[in-house]
């Protein structure tokens, strides 16, 4: 990374880089599809983290049949996810709130492009107590293509009033960094389930082990600005 980059705002995913929530929604899975008697293997589970809901419904479909309860399934997932969040299972990634205050010292805006749904992503946020800290929001439900389209890393810059060249983007997921990369954002990755490919190394910014490591990286920057 170039010692003289500017960052005038940041743009985050939140599923696996905010929250601690790719591994309940694998488990929301399994429970739903065992609920159904079928057999929701681990890796096919994965395989949908940071694909929209839209594609994950295809991918069911693709693997399992057209005959496959498709609405139940998902059904299910969403109610066994709504009862693991109520029993306090989710969590915030570590140095989140670090890297939230430092924002807020420089007076960075900061938004989410997310592939979840609004209601899950407000729901979520409060529940994890990140509810407005946020100037924007980019949901599945706010953009007609979702990731690894470049639409909700575009829409979320624009909502910001942000140049794409002048934000970073933070993401966990190949389809998120895939969508910040087309929208000519600089992104870093931060591992969640997914570890570094070659494709990710050619296309992130940098790959780092938390958002700690991405506060300590911005604090001179932002100093500097």
């Amino acid at each position: 990374m170039s010692d003289n980059t500017t960052v005038n705002a940041v743009i985050f995913d939140m599923d696996g880089l905010l929250l601690d929530s790719e591994t309940l929604a694998m488990d929301a899975l399994v429970i739903s599809g065992h609920e159904l008697g079928y057999d929701m293997p681990d890796d096919f589970c994965q395989a949908m983290i940071g694909m929209p809901a839209d594609r994950c419904r295809e991918m069911v479909v693709e693997t399992y049949g057209e005959d496959f309860p498709l609405k139940a399934f998902f059904d299910g997932q969403e109610t066994a996810l709504h009862r693991l969040v109520e029993e306090g299972a989710l969590t915030t990634k570590k140095g989140v709130e670090k890297l939230l205050d430092l924002l807020d010292q420089h007076q960075i805006p900061r938004a989410i492009a997310t592939s979840s749904s609004r209601y899950r992503t407000d729901r979520h946020l409060e529940k994890a107590g990140l509810g407005g800290r946020f100037n924007a929001i980019v949901s599945r439900d706010d953009v007609s293509q979702g990731k690894p389209h470049a639409e909700p890393y575009l829409t979320a810059a624009k909502a910001l009033g942000v140049e794409p060249e002048r934000c970073l983007a933070l993401e966990d997921s190949y389809n998120g960094i895939r969508a910040a990369h087309a929208a000519g954002i600089r992104v870093i990755m931060v591992p969640d389930l997914l570890p570094p490919t070659d494709e990710m190394r050619e296309l992130t910014f940098d790959i780092v082990d938390s958002l700690e490591d991405v506060a300590k990286w911005l604090a001179p920057r932002l100093s500097a600005n």
